[in-house]
């Protein structure tokens, strides 16, 4: 068999040489009949089921034999003897000048096609992931969004018939525990190196030290977090009691500016005047948001409380990122199902001290909404796994996004099902805490990266008329010249 790729052929430069041979006739009598033929190139390695004569150090005539391949010519045949010995098929089906071709960086007809064939499939592949990836993203930010809309309406329909907000926030967060059990299952399902429930979570306690959890770290560590996760949420419901919930879901966006100041002044994080606009803005927003219905006693409680909402909550992420720095997927799931641990073995008697003083009656077990109860709880159970989640699968800036998208899908919820009339005043107020939320998702290097984008864009627009200008000075100088003289236009 002739292999795919020959051997390079050795050519002398004496051009094709004519030999004698003897032969022997059939009727048994020696007789030398000379005949004239071809001999084959002398190859460097021989052919498989071909002779391959040994390369002698000179020809016949003294002349020495060049070693060196001699390039080919441009219509792509060596030699004349490179011509026959190509249509008569010694190279098999690659002659040898396409080898020189692919050494000197020249790709035949057939290597180009197939480059092209395999090409093709590599720029699909990667336009898939693409289209893939910003899809996911998209269905990320929606699910975000959507679960948290349906967790706030859910929440202000369960106040229509059961209104005990401590009781309900109590209860939602006991089902941070299923937080590390859900984590742990997908970690069956994609994780190579499988691991044993108590191997993964002795991994993941790395988060409170290198020692892991222990009974100190665990009253140390989780007490404040707890603490301030139910203040945070038991003031968002407080609010939703007074307000609508687009105003209170506008008014908790204001945490990210609050998440700036007391990181500017705990964390010493870098000052950005654009974000002080933002903090600006959001405080206006608040401001013209207790305004809107005349400074009602429900209005200004209301206000308060979601801005109460947003600042405990600013706090809960600055002291996390303070005492326990970032976390990955796995550590996040081990805090959360913590966090659920320490609220029901110790503010459980919180909800029972509020069930007898009758500051929050329950009635009997069967009377209550377990429905909205259920779904409240599962809805934020999801939201608070789509942001972690969320965090590993796409950027950042879109959970922030998700969360802001919160606010006019709530807006459509109230004038669609509750048939709720917007004054402009508060329309305003929203769309200036919604503003002041995206300046504050501007990256740090925003201004050195606009002054870049506008001089590359002004030296491009400068470019453009040189470009007209010389190619008119051209035909100007060309004229000119026709005409025996030459004149430079004038700029």
């Amino acid at each position: 068999m002739v292999s795919a790729e020959p051997p390079h052929p050795a050519l002398c430069l004496a051009g094709p040489a004519m030999v004698s041979t003897a032969t022997t006739g059939g009727s048994g009598r020696d007789g030398e009949v000379e005949s004239f033929g071809l001999q084959p190139l002398k190859t460097a390695a021989h052919l498989p089921g071909k002779g391959s004569p040994s390369r002698p150090e000179s020809e016949p005539d003294g002349r020495p034999c060049l070693a060196e391949v001699v390039r080919p010519p441009t219509n792509g045949v060596l030699t004349i003897e490179d011509r026959i010995l190509r249509i008569t098929g010694y190279y098999g089906y690659y002659p040898g000048y396409s080898s020189h071709k692919r050494e000197d960086g020249l790709d035949s007809p057939a290597e180009t096609a197939g480059s092209q064939a395999a090409g093709a499939p590599s720029q699909c592949q990667s336009c898939a992931c693409t289209a893939l990836r910003v899809l996911g993203s998209l269905l990320v930010v929606l699910s975000i969004s959507s679960s948290w809309v349906g967790t706030t309406q859910v929440m202000k329909l369960t106040f229509q018939s059961f209104s005990c907000p401590f009781f309900m926030t109590w209860f939602s967060t006991n089902w941070n525990i299923l937080f590390f059990p859900i984590y742990y299952s997908g970690h069956l399902v994609t994780g190579s190196p499988k691991q044993t429930p108590i191997q993964k979570f002795r991994e993941c306690s790395r988060i409170f030290g290198e020692d892991g959890l222990t009974l100190k770290l665990f009253v140390k560590r989780t007490a404040p977090f707890s603490i301030l996760w139910t203040l945070t949420n038991y003031l968002y419901l407080l609010a939703l009691r007074k307000l609508t919930a687009t105003d209170v879901s506008a008014l908790y966006c204001c945490h990210k500016a609050f998440v700036f100041l007391l990181s500017w002044i705990v964390l010493k994080d870098r000052f950005m005047g654009i974000r002080i606009v933002a903090a600006i803005m959001a405080i206006t927003g608040i401001v013209m948001m207790a305004y809107a219905d005349g400074f009602h006693g429900d209005s200004i409680i209301g206000v308060a409380l979601a801005v109460g909402s947003a600042s405990t909550s600013a706090l809960y992420k600055v002291l996390f990122k303070m005492f326990l720095g970032s976390a990955n997927l796995g550590e996040a799931a081990h805090f959360f199902s913590t966090l659920g641990f320490f609220n029901l073995i110790f503010i459980s008697c919180i909800p029972l001290i509020l069930f007898f003083t009758k500051v929050e009656h329950w009635g009997s077990f069967s009377a209550l909404p377990w429905g909205y109860l259920c779904g409240a709880a599962g809805l934020w159970l999801v939201f608070n796994i789509l942001v972690n989640v969320g965090v590993v699968l796409t950027y950042p800036i879109l959970i922030s996004i998700g969360t802001l998208l919160s606010v006019p899908g709530n807006a459509a919820v109230d004038v669609l099902k509750h048939e709720v009339i917007f004054n402009v005043v508060r329309l305003a107020a929203s769309f200036i805490i919604c503003l002041g939320f995206l300046l504050l998702l501007l990256p740090e290097e925003w201004d050195s990266m606009t002054l870049r984008f506008l001089s590359t864009f002004a030296e491009k627009k400068g470019e453009e008329p040189g470009e007209e200008l010389s190619e008119s000075s051209v035909h100007t100088r060309s004229r000119s010249r026709a005409n025996g003289a030459v004149s430079i236009p004038l700029a």
